[in-house]
Formats: structure tokens, sequence, C-alpha cells
């Protein structure tokens, strides 16, 4: 089972002063079992964004002692900057990362909302998912008319707080406390001051649009509804929240975006329309800059939409990807965009954790010929296929960038994709199979006096000893389906490289019959003889396969020469 994972990401009303803002983030550390990621400060928004990470019960923990510090030290009566606001913790949303459902975030949300009402006297209204009404759902009706406005709100019957005192709190204002998706706040640079015209490009792609008007579009009556309402012409961008402000600190005006479902408007999309709407408005993009974290898939999709663009194969490593992602977005134009401390799955990754594919190739040698048992046959088998699927890879890449075969970039970069998908499988697949040995060495350590621990010991035995097989067995599959790629890459690849597609074939065949000696020499300590039986007939029919693929890649190959 995963482990139970929830980020917060707490917005605080103080961007500029540094005592202040390193106080909260050291009220974050202080919990243990939280990583703070990212701390974000803003001096043009007066406001710090806080990114950390852990298991439920202790990310509330922190993101309570965070909002005690933050209402010790900010006086929100003083506060002014660009961004809406209405509290000193101003938002205080949940997201599920991993191991927990949204339904299960919302519970923490809402208990994490009772506290900090009910212990620290804080006015708190929940949002998002988390929300005790539809009127509540959006964070920018919560939020209307600020902190100045929070008097008459707390007045209206229908704006009663979730949690906390109904009276006006001069310090402190009021927070909102949510649950939500992972939303990307996203900032375009632009090459003007003026904030009319940010705007502008605003109202152009964010969702809401701008308010319909009779005649002049800027000075003609407002159009509305029979309740009164405004009536709004939608913008370009489906799930996009956007203003325009003037960030004093850079002298450039940006647009201010909160991407809230990326599957629906993804960040390269985002950034090509507000180039679009700029370019119609005499306004150009200069780059663009990411508050707090970003999921890997949203560069590595942004990278793959960039290279099609330029109708070159998107087969390329997570590295190069993401390098195209951050020069093509202009990540760096304001301060340096770090890949390790700003995407999310990097920057949760645990680095005490010591792993075979992060040696140089020297060192994983040296580690394999080394006394200890593992990496063994199993991880090596895995390098094996790994390499062999990455030889079929960088065929597909040659030949797409191949002069004279301008049209058939697209093909090969599909081949590209499927010979990458292998090798990161495979790549993968190396330490898990030592993770694995490992396992089942450390099972037959465990205590075996009474009838319990033996019973204990037997069966933590046969599992790690079913893992031990199911994971060579996995290298085997993959193995297998990356000859496919080779295959085609030595039949209609760039014959310059047909040796290379041949090596290919050699590696894959050679992982598929190594994996399958580990299947075996495992199998016969497992007492599940059914389970024994198909892993064994499903081993030998992948062997004879790739046995045979091998012959006909090496013709193939052979013919070419």
């Amino acid at each position: 089972m995963n482990r139970r994972l929830i980020e917060c990401v707490p917005n605080f009303s103080e961007g500029r002063n540094q005592v202040t803002i390193e106080a909260i983030a050291e009220a974050i550390r202080a919990v243990d079992g939280v990583s703070l990621l990212n701390v974000d400060p803003g001096k043009a928004t007066n406001r710090t964004v806080y990114t950390f990470v852990g298991e439920p019960e202790a990310v509330c923990e922190a993101a309570f002692q965070s909002a005690k510090k933050g209402a010790e030290l900010i006086d929100m009566s003083r506060h002014s900057g660009e961004h809406p606001r209405f509290g000193a913790m101003d938002v205080c949303p949940l997201v599920p990362v991993s191991g927990i459902s949204m339904e299960e975030t919302v519970e923490f949300a809402r208990a994490l909302g009772k506290r900090l009402g009910e212990e620290l006297g804080l006015t708190i209204f929940l949002y998002e998912h988390a929300a005790t009404s539809i009127e509540r759902r959006n964070l920018a009706a919560v939020r209307a008319g600020e902190y100045e406005g929070l008097p008459e709100k707390l007045r209206a019957t229908d704006w009663r707080p979730d949690f906390g005192p109904t009276t006006f709190n001069t310090k402190s204002g009021a927070t909102a406390v949510g649950a939500r998706d992972f939303l990307i706040a996203f900032n375009v640079n632009l090459n003007t001051t003026s904030v009319r015209r940010a705007n502008s490009i605003a109202f152009d792609v964010r969702e809401k649009g701008r308010a319909k008007r009779t005649g002049d579009p800027i000075t003609g009556e407002i159009v509305r509804d029979e309740a009164g309402n405004a009536v709004y012409e939608p913008g370009s961008l489906a799930s996009v929240k956007a203003i325009g402000w003037f960030i004093e600190e850079y002298g450039i005006a940006q647009i201010s975006m909160n991407l809230t479902n990326t599957g629906v408007t993804p960040l390269h999309l985002a950034f090509d329309e507000v180039i679009e709407k700029a370019r119609a408005r005499g306004v150009h993009v200069t780059g663009s800059e990411l508050v707090g974290l970003v999921p890997l898939s949203a560069l590595l999709d942004a990278g793959r939409y960039f290279l099609r663009k330029q109708k070159r194969s998107t087969g390329v490593s997570d590295a190069e990807l993401i390098k195209i992602a951050v020069r093509t977005l202009g990540l760096s134009e304001l301060s340096p965009f770090d890949p390790q401390t700003r995407i999310i799955d990097y920057a949760i990754k645990d680095h005490s954790k010591k792993q075979l594919i992060d040696l140089s190739f020297r060192a994983l040698v040296e580690e394999t010929a080394s006394e200890s048992p593992a990496p063994g046959g199993g991880s090596i088998s895995a390098a094996l296929g790994a390499l062999g699927a990455a030889l079929a890879t960088m065929v597909a890449n040659l030949s797409s960038h191949k002069r004279g075969w301008d049209s058939r970039w697209e093909e090969f970069s599909d081949w590209a994709d499927r010979g990458k998908s292998f090798h990161t499988e495979l790549t993968m697949l190396v330490d898990a199979d030592t993770d694995a040995f490992n396992v089942l060495m450390g099972t037959f350590g465990l205590p075996k006096v009474t009838d319990e621990e033996k019973e204990l010991r037997r069966t933590a035995i046969q599992t790690a000893t079913r893992e031990a097989i199911e994971v060579p067995l996995r290298v085997m599959r993959a193995a297998l389906g990356s000859m496919d790629v080779i295959r085609a890459m030595a039949d209609v690849g760039n014959p310059n490289s047909a040796s290379d597609a041949g090596v290919g074939a050699l590696c894959a065949r050679s992982a598929v019959m190594g994996a399958y000696l580990n299947v075996q020499i495992n199998a016969s300590s497992l007492d599940d003889k059914h389970f024994v039986d198909q892993a064994l007939n499903e081993g030998a029919n992948i062997q004879s396969r790739a046995q045979a693929a091998e012959v006909e890649i090496l013709e193939i190959v052979r013919s070419k020469l």
C-alpha cells in the first residue's frame, strides 16, 4: 500500500519581513514527519507561499503551528499587496498526493478548520471540496470583499463562518481552509508596465471572462440578468483563473493564473494562449514563473508539446523534456528554476535510500563485483534490458532527424516513445529486483521461537519469495516488449544504425534469459504450486519468443550490413 501523503500549501500575508517569513517556516520544520519543500515569498504581493508534505496528521499539525505563528506576527490592519487576501493565514489548502482519497482529505481539512477556530480563535471558512455549501466552493467567492470587506460580510447571515468567531478580527482577518486537487500557480511575464493591459489579457483567457457591456466594450453599460447580476462573456481557457498585476521588484506586469484542472487546460496551452492574446494587444510575453511546486507530468507534457511543434521526436529523456519546457516557458527569466527543488516528484523523493540506478557505471560494476550478494543476476538482467531498449530508442530518434526523412518524424517519434517506456520500466526494475532480494533475505532473520512467530516468519518468507519471482517476470515481459521496437528499427530505421539495433536484440534476449533463471531459482522455494506452474510456463513462453525474435532481428540486421 502507498504511504499516505498530503500536501499543504498555505499562503500567508507577509512577503517582505524575512524574520516573520522564516519564523513561520521554522514552525513547520519543527513538526516531525513533515518535509518543507519550498518557501516562495513575493514582495509586490506581500505574500509567501509555503509547500510541505507528509502524513496527514503531521501535515495538519504543521499547518496549525504555522497558523499560530502567523497570527502572532502578522497584523492585517497594516497589510497591503497586489494579491487578493483577507487573512494572516489567507488560505490553507490540503491536497491528496498518494494513498489517500479526496473524501478523506476533506475530513482532515474540516478537522483542521475546526481546531483553528476553537483553539486559535481564527475565523474559518471552508472552501473547494471541503465547502459546506455550493456558494462557498469557489475561493474567489469566499474571499470577495477581501480584508476590508470582512466586517460587512460577517454581518450577513448567509456568510456565517464555518468555525471560529463571527466578529471581525482586525489583526488576523479570516482564513479559508479547504481540500482541493493539485493547482498550478503560474505567472506569465509581459513587456509592459500597464496593469490595464495585463488585466485585459487576463480577462481574454480566464474562464470567467469579462462582464458583457452594451455598445463600447470598455465604457458601455454592464449587461445584467433578471436578478441584477452581471452577465459575463467567457474567456478562452476553461479551469483557469487569472488577473493582471504589476510587480514592482521586477518592473513588469504579469498575468497571474491559477490552473485548477491541468487535464482541461495544461501549463503549455495556457502559456501559448497568453502569447496569442498578448500579441493581439501589441504586448510581448518574455517568460514566466511558477509559484510553489509543479508536478513532473506538467513539465514533461510541456516538453513533448514544444518538441511536436518543432516536428522533433518526443522520445527523449525526462531531463531533456524538462530542459525544453523550462527554456520555452522562460521559467528562469526572473530567478533560476531548479527541477530538483521545484518539481514535487523530485522534491519528495527519499534521497537517503541508496539506489543502484543513481550510481555511475563504474560504481555499478564495482558494486556488482563486491562480496555483497546484491545486485545480482536479476538486477543485471534488468540493466541489460534497459540498455537494449535504449539502443532501439536511439535508432528511432536518429531516424526521426535523418535528412530526407522529414515526413516520417512522427512515425519514428512514436517508436521512440515506445522504446522509452520500456527502458524507463526496466531501469526501475534494476532496483526493484535488488529490493525484492533484500526483503527476502530479511525474512530469514525474523524470530522463530514460538509457534506464532514461526507462522509469521513462514508467511513473510512466502510473500517475499513470490515478489522475488514476480519482479524478474516483469523484466521478461518488458524486455520482450522492447523487441518489437528493436525489430522495427532494424527493419525500417536508419540503416546506418542497423548494428545498434542488433546489439539491442542481443541485450533484450539476454535480459529475458537471465531474468528467467531468477524466476526458476526462486520458484523452487514457493509453496503455492499453482502460481509456480503459471510463472514457469509464462517464463518459458517468453524466453522462446525472445530467442526467436533475436534470430529474426539479427537476420534483418545482417541483410543491411
